[in-house]
């Protein structure tokens, strides 16, 4: 594996309900170098889209430290967290989320826009980026007209769109098929090794665990096993 891209520690986030506080998350620690997928597994309400939106600058927490390829998440303002997931870090989600009225392409091309890349730039990468995940046959296509494998693989590729060294996956094949969801995870294990990347992968879904270098478990909102941090991080010494 490559240098570490990410690094969380003693990272907490409580949420009030009521008159009683939750733990969402529970003084989790770990590192993900570059050119690691890493599976984050548990059962619904273990923490695992919670700690995804914080190692993604989507939430604060409310005590701990998260670094991303060098750079404090936890102390962030908006506008450098704005900046960060941006040009840093891709986003992929259980619900696709692809805007319906726009082309698989124009979709791909969504972050290049927010970027303000040049026109010819940008149709040059949706093209290589469509290519890369399967379909570049169905670049004019609309959402409903592709099939759920075919939409996750357009969000993929939409969170490739500018080029970052973090890949957050929450649920990615929570809404397909067993053969489809494993061509998913088998794209996104490809595409980390080829490209250097880190990807964090939250799944419940145990056949698909065994395609991720490393797996974290989380439970109740603590990491349970799989931390993989040095000895000094984990004792807090």
């Amino acid at each position: 594996m490559g240098e570490e891209l990410v690094r969380v520690e003693g990272v907490g986030r409580d949420f009030t309900a009521g008159d009683r506080v939750v733990h969402a998350v529970r003084e989790v620690s770990f590192t993900a170098a570059r050119g690691e997928l890493v599976a984050i597994r548990g059962r619904s309400g273990a923490g695992k889209t919670t700690l995804l939106n914080l190692v993604g600058g989507l939430d604060r927490p409310s005590h701990g430290r998260i670094q991303v390829a060098g750079h404090d998440v936890t102390a962030a303002g908006s506008a450098e967290l704005l900046e960060l997931r941006r040009s840093t870090i891709g986003f992929v989600f259980q619900s696709f989320g692809l805007i319906p009225i726009l082309s698989a392409a124009e979709n791909v091309g969504v972050p290049m826009r927010l970027a303000k890349r040049r026109r010819a730039e940008r149709e040059e990468r949706v093209t290589m980026l469509l290519e890369l995940v399967g379909l570049g046959g169905q670049a004019a296509q609309r959402p409903y007209e592709l099939s759920g494998g075919q939409q996750q693989r357009v969000a993929v590729a939409r969170a490739l769109a500018n080029d970052p060294l973090l890949l957050i996956a929450d649920e990615p094949t929570g809404q397909l098929d067993s053969e489809t969801g494993r061509s998913i995870m088998d794209l996104l294990r490809a595409l980390v090794h080829a490209r250097g990347m880190t990807a964090l992968v939250a799944t419940h879904d145990p056949t698909l665990i065994d395609l991720a270098d490393r797996v974290l478990t989380l439970r109740d909102g603590r990491l349970v096993d799989g931390a993989g941090l040095d000895e000094t991080v984990l004792t807090g010494s």
